[in-house]
């Protein structure tokens, strides 16, 4: 696909100084880009690369200096891009409609317009597929579920039965939906297995990324909410809710009955106990071991996570911790110094002359 210039510059609200009508045949990364491609200067540290890029043209915010190549002048590069690249996109993205000879499907399935199941995909009875949505190979949906309008489900995504997924969701490769929770119940030595017979419900606009595994409740329901955006890799325990618009860093690991707020942003490898709220647009650093509910508009970080301000202190301190060290220590023999000399004051008498001395024992 080739576009002029000009044509992109409409498509993205911008204004062109320079030759509008040069052919675009595609984007690239400012440092990789030649000639025929479209580069982006989002912020004023790339503006130093304007001069050097073969980039035939560039995407440049408002106040971006000038240079001798054509550019669109926006707002906001970043979301330019995003237009930008959906422009770039090849038509069809993903396989036309229709269901592929070696799909299964269960019975009384309820297929919407322009659904596409491909190759070994599994689809279980009564299941309701609505219009647009894309199954890919490999794919399982168990029986009694509900896929929304215009949602992508990658190879080898498995949804356990029961399970309800909104409008426009993408669940990327691996990642199994409506896995049980883990909930057991101990009978002397042996553990006993509580059947979780809840379900999982995720909302519109999701997009999960690949292996990751959201438990079925125990009773009732796991639910993410709309627009929240899961990175690969996390575990989201049963009956756990997720807000609105909240998003998740890889590794994340969320126990179970745990309620996240709206707006949320949780850093890598952040771990969640039981049973806890964190309030609606709170931060929480990577790595950090969320042991208690947190309140709303706050940030913390560390494990135990604390407050960000307190949590600073306490790692800087930790850089003085061999200084600190060396002065105990120091201190500590002084201190034995001194006990050793005051020892042997209480045990030694000086005569009135000063010329002989008289051992004695303190009997007091």
């Amino acid at each position: 696909m080739v576009k002029k210039l000009s044509e992109i510059a409409e498509f993205l609200g911008g204004e062109v100084e320079g030759d509008g009508s040069i052919p675009i045949e595609g984007l690239a990364d400012i440092e990789q880009a030649q000639k025929g491609q479209l580069a982006f200067v989002s912020n004023q540290s790339y503006t130093k690369l304007m001069k050097t890029t073969q980039a035939s043209a560039l995407v440049v915010f408002k106040e971006a200096p000038s240079c001798d190549k054509p550019v669109i002048r926006v707002d906001k590069p970043n979301l330019a891009f995003l237009k930008a690249a959906q422009l770039f996109s090849p038509e069809s993205l993903h396989s036309p409609p229709g269901i592929h000879e070696t799909a299964v499907i269960g019975r009384d399935v309820d297929l919407g317009q322009g659904v596409s199941i491909q190759a070994y995909a599994v689809i279980g009875d009564r299941v309701k597929i609505d219009s647009g949505a894309i199954i890919y190979p490999g794919v399982v949906i168990g029986n009694d579920c509900d896929i929304g309008s215009h949602s992508i489900l990658y190879a080898n995504v498995t949804v356990r039965e029961k399970t309800t997924i909104g409008k426009n969701v993408i669940v990327h490769s691996g990642t199994v939906i409506g896995s049980d929770g883990f909930g057991y119940i101990q009978d002397g030595a042996a553990h006993l297995k509580i059947p979780q017979i809840g379900r999982v419900v995720i909302e519109d606009d999701v997009e999960i990324g690949a292996n990751v595994a959201i438990d079925r409740a125990t009773l009732g329901e796991t639910r993410i909410k709309r627009g929240t955006k899961l990175d690969n890799l996390i575990h989201v325990g049963h009956n756990v809710t997720i807000g609105q618009h909240v998003v998740m860093a890889g590794q994340v690991g969320i126990s179970g009955s745990t309620e996240i707020g709206d707006g949320v942003m949780v850093g890598g490898q952040v771990g969640f106990v039981d049973h806890i709220k964190v309030g609606s647009h709170t931060m929480i650093g990577a790595q950090s071991g969320v042991s208690k509910s947190l309140p709303a508009d706050s940030v913390y970080l560390g494990s135990p996570a604390r407050p960000i301000g307190e949590e600073k202190r306490i790692l800087a301190s930790h850089s003085k911790l061999p200084e600190l060290l060396k002065l105990v220590r120091e201190q500590q023999k002084r201190i034995e110094d001194l006990e050793k000399k005051l020892a042997l004051q209480a045990t030694t008498r000086v005569s009135p002359d000063n010329k002989e001395t008289e051992r004695t024992h303190d009997t007091s």
